[in-house]
């Protein structure tokens, strides 16, 4: 796994870029990581608390690969849908009592529809309960080095003492890409069928940008729209997250920009002046 380590800095004075942000400047915070060797190539708030959202999800299936490596579960073991879990809100699969889901499904169903209900029967399965796979979740995380996140529930929705980095969030997406190399191709899936109905995502970077193969979006108002994206092109690899953007088509632009900007020779080295939404 690579390790997140601080970019250089240039000794001559480079051109400056003016970066548009889609966020105020209190939310806002992004960070763009080369995938392969962990440099740091762009950050801004980089390691300021903020509000996971459904990122939250890319912890729970994190611990959901490494119980399917473990031989624990398997891709058509059966996780049941407690009263709990099928209370959540929205988005949800909406199951009802008694009902269980397949190990495999359930996976698309966090992933591409972000389900909360599903969410949380994977935690109580492989936890106990969602308190005690939270308390899972954070040990994980700081074993994998994500040293300012805390998770108190398996699916992001809204607690005041759930809490992460952009920094954190490209560890464990650079975590789950060096990890689970055999399982990444789940976050590339835009669609999947499930009990004879076509479940549509909306992370609307698949497709849109050459290279872009995941991972996953969030939001909740607190945090506004959330996004870990992966890039892998043309021998370059790159873990783009962005947090705080006020609606998913900004967010989806200002990784797009970021995504262009690391990769243009051009603009990559340059000094980059931030207009941040309320000044725009």
């Amino acid at each position: 796994m690579a390790v997140l380590v601080a970019g250089c800095a240039t000794t001559a004075a480079p051109p400056e870029a003016v970066l548009s942000v889609p966020a105020p400047a209190e939310r806002y915070a992004a960070i763009v990581v080369d995938a392969k060797t962990g440099k740091q190539l762009f950050e801004v708030n980089s390691t300021a608390q903020r509000y996971p959202a459904s990122l939250t999800k890319m912890m729970t299936l994190y611990l959901l690969f490494e119980a399917m490596e473990s031989g624990r579960v398997s891709k058509t073991t059966q996780i049941p849908v407690s009263d709990h879990a099928a209370s959540q809100p929205p988005t949800k699969m909406r199951f009802r009592r008694g009902e269980t889901i397949d190990v495999d499904s359930a996976i698309r169903a966090i992933v591409v529809k972000s389900a909360n209900d599903v969410a949380v029967a994977v935690g109580e399965y492989l936890g106990g309960s969602e308190d005690q796979f939270a308390a899972m979740m954070t040990a994980k995380a700081r074993q994998i080095g994500m040293t300012g996140t805390v998770f108190r529930n398996a699916s992001g929705l809204p607690d005041d003492d759930q809490h992460t980095t952009a920094r954190d969030m490209a560890v464990l997406g650079m975590a789950l890409h060096s990890r689970f190399p055999q399982h990444f191709h789940y976050f590339s899936e835009s669609d999947f069928m499930f009990r004879g109905k076509l479940i549509r995502g909306h992370n609307d970077m698949l497709g849109r940008v050459r290279g872009v193969d995941g991972i996953k979006t969030g939001y909740i108002r607190a945090s506004g729209f959330n996004i870990v994206t992966h890039y892998d092109a043309d021998g370059r690899q790159l873990v783009v997250v962005v947090m705080g953007a006020d609606s998913a088509r900004q967010r989806n632009d200002h990784v797009e920009a970021l995504i262009q900007r690391t990769l243009s020779p051009a603009t990559a080295d340059a000094k980059t002046r931030l207009m941040f939404a309320e000044q725009q």
